[in-house]
């Protein structure tokens, strides 16, 4: 899956991150980034709204599942079960949210499960960065259904 299919996917599945102009930067099966402008994203301080910031990070931990599950073969639905996010420090500018593959033990087990089961449950992470810094930490649970 190519970064601007990937983004094309987003857009019109999910009206959210067309409104908060995210771009997807890097759409690979070990790491997804995504990148969003402040001005869309802008609150009452003139700093990154924090729905927003978290909003990117769940799209970027959902995408990377997406596009390993689909280089993999795998027709599922993801959904988020639950998440904690910590903001380290305002967003000033332009961000971005990095979500990283997997141990592959857990990897594993997961699509081990959801070729068994049809159901399978997976923890995800993303940072968040602003001007080269991590300014946020993102941890998820994501479900995947059907198999």
């Amino acid at each position: 899956m190519t970064p601007s299919d990937l983004q094309a996917y987003l857009h019109g599945h999910i009206p959210l991150s067309a409104a908060m102009q995210v771009e997807v930067r890097v759409a690979l099966p070990e790491q997804v980034v995504l990148g969003a402008p402040l001005a869309p994203n802008i609150n009452h301080r003139d700093t990154v709204f924090g729905g927003s910031a978290s909003a990117l990070a769940i799209l970027s931990a959902w995408s990377l599942l997406h596009v390993r599950l689909t280089a993999a073969g795998h027709k599922a639905r993801l959904v988020i079960q639950r998440n904690t996010m910590s903001y380290e420090q305002a967003i000033l500018g332009d961000f971005t949210a990095q979500a990283l593959a997997p141990q592959a033990e857990a990897w594993q087990a997961f699509t081990r499960m959801l070729e068994r089961k049809g159901k399978a449950r997976i923890a995800i992470s993303s940072t968040l960065h602003c001007d080269g810094q991590a300014v946020g930490q993102f941890e998820g649970d994501f479900v995947a259904l059907g198999g």
